[in-house]
């Protein structure tokens, strides 16, 4: 009898350490896949299952709270609460986020990198397209300046902004000068009139 128990023991000894080798393993994994996981597919993650607002604090020291509408490649779609148009924020202006405890543990368990299209769809692209479609906009700078205007081109690191009021069309008369804006200087971009970002 007293060896049954003497095997028992150890095979209980036995499946303890295995389970505790397993579950070291398992750790180490999880922390080696949180280790690869971009703010971007985060994102991604909030938008797709996302339950409440997220609060995004901005390099200019603005925050703007509301839904993950979109995620580009470098980008991101806010739509305020509690209703308005999206607003257009570089990754790269994101300093913070507030979310809450669901959606911020979720967002590393569901990180993904989203739609392909999506994921190569990049800042400059978006502009590209809101000059295209002559779309009046207001862009917060990083120093906290703010530039009403249409972009009238975007190259592959910035965008020509012709200045005028944002009640105003874009004609010669109504432009009162132009900048020529860096992507890094950017802390949003929000449309003036209606427009559907991707």
């Amino acid at each position: 009898m007293r060896w049954d128990r003497f095997f028992e023991d150890l095979e209980d000894q036995l499946d303890s350490e295995w389970e505790a080798e397993r579950a070291a393993l398992d750790s180490e994994a999880e922390r080696l896949r949180l280790s690869r996981i971009t703010l971007r597919e985060r994102l991604v993650a909030v938008a797709g299952e996302g339950e409440g607002a997220v609060s995004f604090e901005l390099c200019d020291e603005t925050v703007l709270v509301g839904r993950v509408s979109a995620v580009g490649a470098d980008w991101v779609a806010v739509a305020p609460e509690p209703r308005g148009d999206a607003v257009l924020v570089p990754l790269s202006a994101v300093v913070a986020l507030g979310l809450t405890q669901i959606d911020l543990v979720g967002s590393a368990r569901g990180a993904s990198a989203g739609p392909a299209l999506r994921r190569r769809m990049t800042f400059g692209f978006v502009l590209r397209d809101l000059a295209r479609k002559r779309v009046p906009v207001r862009v917060q700078i990083a120093t906290g300046r703010s530039l009403t205007g249409t972009i009238d081109r975007a190259g592959a690191d910035h965008f020509d902004l012709a200045l005028h009021d944002a009640g105003a069309p874009r004609r010669r008369g109504e432009v009162a000068g132009y900048r020529l804006v860096t992507f890094a200087a950017v802390a949003s971009v929000r449309p003036e009139a209606p427009a559907a970002l991707p």
